[in-house]
């Protein structure tokens, strides 16, 4: 019985070169590729991949080298280098540090740098480091996510600060550095979904809103949990007359079940929110 095998043909079947760490492979559509590893103190780490067999060669090159000059620091990275800047990050963290992170992540004592780009650099404390060694942070607008159960999820949540909190508004850099995200640094200001402190008629208070088509004005509270129960009380009633919008309501913490539905029975929402939403009803 004979057996042919058409390895010319195998989906990424890997072939060595003659360059160290490059191997050429191909893409379903036939076409070749360079995928680059290198292994360094018993770990064997990918380099990525790459159309050009010289640039993959140069990749190894320029990772053997940094792996081996203590000197290569973060800081000497050019844009002129064949590896990435995020894979430059990961060994250079690996030869100083002793663990290999898939992610751009350079350990110091008690904290952690994650490499957005040379120029963005952003701080966490140590304990964070397991949760960010596994989920890829990413930018969109000011906000940065991470990739959680299938959803994106703001890094702020860990503060326990709502998704979409504005800084400044609702929580603040204590130290003025937007990039240092180490726990000493986060202020939280408003804790409750759809609450804001401000003034009104002269006073400190607690303006509680709700968005429906644009924002409604709940009501204005002397105490912080009024407010934030006084939404609460909104979206049970926006929800009770037809809306169907995804509201996220508010926990209270420190009062019990029995105070919380006294307070919740007491506190009055706006007529205007009232009526929009009777009216909304009546015309579906």
């Amino acid at each position: 019985m004979h057996i042919v095998y058409h390895f010319s043909v195998c989906y990424n079947f890997f072939m060595k070169t003659n360059l160290p760490g490059v191997y050429e492979t191909r893409k379903k559509d036939n076409s070749i590729y360079y995928r680059v590893s290198i292994t360094h103190k018993g770990k064997h780490i990918s380099l990525g991949s790459y159309q050009d067999k010289n640039k993959a060669a140069r990749a190894y090159r320029e990772a053997k080298k940094l792996l081996e000059n203590s000197a290569l620091t973060i800081e000497k990275y050019s844009e002129k280098k064949a590896l990435s800047f995020e894979k430059w990050v990961c060994l250079a963290n690996f030869r100083d540090n002793g663990i290999y992170i898939a992610n751009p992540i350079y350990i110091r004592p008690k904290m952690f740098y994650y490499y957005l780009s040379p120029e963005e650099i952003l701080k966490f404390d140590a304990d964070d480091l397991f949760y960010y060694s596994s989920h890829k942070i990413m930018r969109r607008g000011g906000h940065f996510f991470v990739a959680d159960y299938g959803m994106q999820v703001n890094i702020i949540n860990r503060y326990g600060i709502k998704n979409y909190g504005v800084s400044d508004r609702d929580y603040r850099f204590i130290n003025g550095d937007s990039m240092d995200f180490r726990y000493s640094n986060i202020e939280i200001i408003n804790v409750y979904h759809g609450v804001s402190e401000k003034k009104y008629r002269g006073r400190n208070c607690f303006c509680c809103k709700i968005h429906i088509n644009g924002y409604f004005i709940v009501g204005h509270y002397k105490d912080e949990i009024d407010a934030a129960i006084a939404y609460n009380k909104a979206v049970d009633f926006v929800k009770s007359h037809g809306i169907t919008k995804k509201y996220a309501v508010n926990f209270i913490d420190g009062i019990t079940p029995r105070e919380y539905a006294e307070r919740y029975q007491k506190i009055k929402i706006s007529d205007k929110l009232k009526n929009y939403c009777i009216n909304a009803q009546n015309n579906q």
